[in-house]
C-alpha cells in the first residue's frame, strides 16, 4: 500500500498569519492527488500544526514570534478542497513542533510501498516529516514532488530540497524551487 501524507496544509499557512503568495495554488492539486491515492487504495495522512494560545511563550513562539495554527481557530483548519477531501477514516496527527514523533512511531511497522509528501512548508515542516518518516522506514522510497510543496523563502527552500536528496529522500523537481 503507498501512503499519502498531507503536511499542514492549514489556513495560516496558506492565507493566514504565516500565508504567502502561491501556497493557495496547490490546493486542487493535492485534493486531487488524494482522490488518486483512495482510488489507488493507498493510506491518506494528515499532520496539523497546533498550538495553543500561549505560542508566544514557548521556545518556538520566542524565535517566530507570529501566533499561528491556533487551536480551535481558522487558521488551524485545513485550507480549501484539500480539507473538503478528509474524511473521518483519515488518521491526522496533532503536532505542536515541525515533525510528528507519533507519525512516525505510527508508520515504523508498516510495509508501505512508498510514501509520499505533499503540504507546506517544504524547508520546515516537509522536511522535517520526511526525515523523520525516512527514519522510521528505511528500506522505503519516499518522495517530494516539488510541485506539490511550497515555501515563502525560495533559497531556503532550494536548499531544503538539496539536503532531502542527500538524506535518500527522493526529489522530484516538478517545478523550478
Amino acid at each position: 500500500m503507498k501512503l499519502l501524507v498531507i503536511v499542514d496544509y492549514q489556513n495560516d499557512f496558506v492565507n493566514g498569519s504565516l500565508g504567502f503568495e502561491g501556497a493557495e495554488l496547490l490546493d486542487r492539486k493535492i485534493a486531487h492527488k488524494i482522490r488518486d491515492y483512495r482510488k489507488e487504495g493507498g493510506e491518506v495522512i494528515y499532520t496539523m500544526d497546533t498550538h495553543q494560545s500561549d505560542y508566544l511563550s514557548t521556545l518556538e513562539g520566542q524565535k517566530n514570534p507570529v501566533e499561528h495554527c491556533i487551536e480551535d481557530t481558522q487558521g488551524h483548519r485545513l485550507y480549501g478542497f484539500t480539507a473538503k477531501e478528509r474524511t473521518d477514516k483519515d488518521k491526522v496527527f496533532y503536532k505542536d513542533t515541525f515533525g510528528s514523533l507519533e507519525l512516525a512511531d505510527y508508520i515504523k511497522f508498516k510495509n508501505y510501498e512508498s510514501v509520499e509528501l505533499v503540504g507546506l512548508t517544504s524547508n520546515v515542516y516537509i522536511m522535517a516529516n520526511a526525515v523523520l518518516i525516512k527514519t522510521a522506514l528505511p528500506e522505503t522510497p519516499v518522495t517530494v514532488h516539488t510541485a506539490y510543496t511550497a515555501s515563502a523563502d525560495k533559497d531556503l527552500e532550494a536548499k531544503a530540497f538539496d539536503v532531502m536528496e542527500g538524506l535518500q529522500i527522493e526529489v522530484v523537481r516538478d517545478r523550478e524551487a
